[in-house]
């Protein structure tokens, strides 16, 4: 199969690259910039970025699947002045501007990834399901919601086939952002004010997730349909720290500061969603990805966390 990665020399999409090439794919990366190569040997095309006029005729040429990575992505200290503008320029309307012409170049397949944020920010006991009527919160979470229709509504009226998978936290080797400082903390032997906190969180490893996209690239139970996807298994934060320092060989070093205390504090400097991704639950229910897909996670959270912890020790 022909597949273009878009987002190539991103997180998700060059683990995606390497593992589709040695499946036997032959794999087409589109990158903003020419400096931007993930791998040797990838066939690479340059494409700027997302919007309602990116020219994506080069890259689609001769292209059977169509795996969308690219976004504009998540950001803790937003600088936009109007997120949700700048969100739907490049989620809404630089999808539906890549899907038309995916369609006008004869692609069969597109696979989207999207969000667990278009189901919402955090469950209570009912873990999110596929199907749930989606209930986005902020401008990324909402953009990848129109984005999911406007596809939608680009497909229904050819014979587009398409999936959306919508993965919660990804990690794994090169991960950064708060996963990454959690890991400095932990190799800097800082006390961590976690050891109170009981929640219940979905993550999907990176390996897991490229493994789940390749199977929904072909699968015919796939079509048309949206999965979630996560590793099987629900960490507490205090779980996962202390499952990342076996990972990195060192102690784990959590004070069981009470999660009432950690809310206040992150009121008073204005971070309670900082405090929700840590304290909060958000778990997703993977049973349909399970039955239509014959799907199950291939690799276990403890031997994740060894390599993404490996990743980081060697670099």
């Amino acid at each position: 199969m022909k597949v273009l990665v878009t987002g190539a020399s991103g997180f998700v999409g060059s683990a995606l690259c390497a593992h589709l090439i040695t499946k036997g794919h032959i794999v087409r990366g589109a990158v903003r910039r020419a400096s931007d190569k993930p791998m040797p040997g990838l066939d690479v095309r340059v494409v700027s970025d997302l919007s309602a006029n990116t020219n994506w005729s080069e890259a689609l040429a001769g292209i059977n699947a169509v795996v969308h990575c690219a976004a504009r992505v998540h950001i803790m200290n937003e600088v936009s002045v109007d997120p949700l503008t700048a969100f739907r320029k490049a989620n809404v309307k630089g999808t539906a501007c890549l899907v038309q012409q995916a369609v006008d170049s004869a692609v069969k397949r597109f696979v989207y990834i999207s969000s667990v944020k278009v189901n919402g920010e955090f469950t209570d006991g009912n873990p999110f399901r596929a199907d749930d009527t989606p209930a986005p919160k902020d401008p990324y979470g909402i953009s990848k919601w129109e984005a999911e229709q406007a596809l939608r509504g680009i497909a229904d009226k050819t014979d587009l086939e398409v999936v959306i998978i919508r993965p919660p936290l990804i990690y794994g080797p090169g991960v950064s952002a708060n996963f990454l400082k959690l890991m400095q903390g932990i190799m800097l032997g800082v006390p961590l004010p976690f050891g109170a906190i009981s929640n219940s969180r979905s993550m999907v490893a990176l390996e897991n997730l490229v493994d789940l996209i390749e199977t929904c690239l072909s699968h015919p139970e796939a079509v048309d349909q949206t999965f979630l996807v996560s590793d099987g298994e629900d960490l507490s934060i205090k779980s996962l720290l202390q499952r990342t320092a076996v990972a990195l060989g060192k102690p784990a070093r959590l004070i069981p500061v009470p999660i009432s205390v950690l809310w206040a504090i992150s009121r008073l400097f204005g971070r309670t969603d900082f405090a929700q991704r840590l304290c909060g639950s958000l778990q997703v229910d993977i049973s349909k990805t399970r039955d239509y897909l014959g799907w199950s996670p291939p690799v276990s959270v403890d031997k994740a966390l060894a390599k993404t912890a490996k990743y980081f020790l060697s670099h």
